[in-house]
């Protein structure tokens, strides 16, 4: 599942629950909910690897490999750039706008 800017991936409450304190740092809270956005994501296993991409406290860019069983997944979505994600009508550039 590699070749896009990234994946959002959300978790049932009660793996949020599960994971508790360990899984906060890296949860992006949106108005989607709460997820994990990662760069790259291998879903071939009982564990689904997350590749995450940050910085650490001196600024340097470090990259994260976060495992989590995969029956604590509930929906992992393709995103092009973490700024654009969201749920919602989609345009296709050049195509006319319509009102409803």
């Amino acid at each position: 599942m590699n070749g896009h800017g990234g994946y959002a991936v959300f978790f049932f409450p009660q793996a949020l629950e599960a994971l508790g304190e360990a899984i906060k740092p890296y949860l992006t809270n949106q108005p989607e909910g709460p997820h994990v956005f990662c760069r790259e994501i291998d879903t071939g296993g009982a564990f689904t690897e997350m590749t995450l991409v940050g910085k650490d406290a001196e600024g340097h860019d470090v990259q994260v490999e976060l495992m989590v069983p995969g029956s604590m997944i509930r929906m992992i979505v393709s995103a092009q750039s973490e700024a654009l994600f969201g749920f919602g009508p989609r345009v296709t550039a050049g195509a006319p706008q319509t009102e409803a």
